[in-house]
């Protein structure tokens, strides 16, 4: 994806700001439709939000690139609802990105999300052969899908990813801060600025420009807990963005975690709690 040298332009103005009080305050979207039945169910959505409109999503992400066309109701997500949701609660969500064709995470993530009160929901065959345009829209369309159907806490919408999923889902939690509260990327970070990868040799380079308004909501707002591997052959640049990246850059919550002996795999669910502790941060989850 190309990147405009241009300076940044701000559109987001009044719009942003009032999307980052829904979430502080708690405030669900929910439009009063029904909501999905509990268990594993595979979803779809009919129309994109605003928010994953060609113009808007060029110009959160900065491309010279236009998005091509995509028919939301042609696309299929995974829904996990646990079968101890209630519509009266308030819930978090937890919106995945996947490297590959499926939307799987390790069983032994399932307890650990309903425990914290977290629908899960990942796009179907949105993978890294998806162009990156995509991947960011299925991914705000599932926040806005699910903020329609559920009695959502504003608070604890997250998205996180694996791999290459890890890494569109780092530019999903920043350029659109105002939608996500909080993101975990595992085993694969980008980031907005050039910054030495860590091995003194390479530089990872920048992937895309958020706006300036939308920026200041991910430094001072948001919380970001970025997953790696001791054997993980992106152990170097995931803490190279941490530190030469979000730290350097003012981020206000940010958090490095490096599983031992875990290479570019999934990590076992006591990471994932520990993410999602700091995270949750704040947030009174009991």
């Amino acid at each position: 994806m190309k990147l405009l040298t241009l300076s940044r332009r701000s559109f987001a103005g009044q719009s942003a700001f009032l999307f980052l009080m829904g979430w502080l305050a708690g405030v669900s979207g929910a439009a009063g439709l029904p909501p999905f039945t509990a268990g594993k169910s595979t979803v779809s959505f009919t129309a994109l939000p605003q928010q994953a409109e060609p113009d808007e999503v060029k110009w959160r992400l900065h491309s010279v690139e236009n998005p091509a066309p995509l028919d939301l109701a042609k696309e299929k997500f995974q829904l996990l609802v646990p079968a101890t949701y209630q519509h009266a609660d308030k819930w978090g969500v937890f919106i995945w990105i996947s490297p590959g064709d499926t939307a799987a995470i390790p069983a032994d993530w399932e307890p650990v999300l309903a425990a914290r009160k977290l629908l899960f929901i990942g796009a179907l065959k949105a993978g890294n052969p998806r162009n990156l345009f995509d991947r960011v829209r299925l991914a705000v369309a599932a926040n806005h899908g699910l903020r329609a159907r559920f009695n959502v806490d504003g608070r604890r919408v997250y998205v996180s990813g694996h791999s290459g999923g890890g890494r569109v889902a780092s530019m999903v939690g920043v350029a659109y801060a105002d939608m996500f509260s909080g993101t975990i990327p595992f085993m694969g970070v980008n980031f907005y600025e050039d910054i030495p990868a860590g091995d003194g040799k390479n530089t990872l380079g920048a992937n895309f420009i958020p706006d300036d308004e939308v920026l200041a909501i991910a430094k001072k707002f948001c919380r970001y807990a970025l997953v790696t591997g001791e054997k993980d052959f992106n152990r170097a640049g995931t803490k190279a963005v941490f530190e030469q990246g979000f730290k350097k850059e003012g981020f206000a919550n940010v958090l490095y975690l490096e599983a031992p002996g875990v290479g570019h795999n999934l990590p076992p669910a006591k990471w994932l709690e520990q993410g999602l502790d700091f995270l949750d941060t704040g947030k009174g989850v009991k």
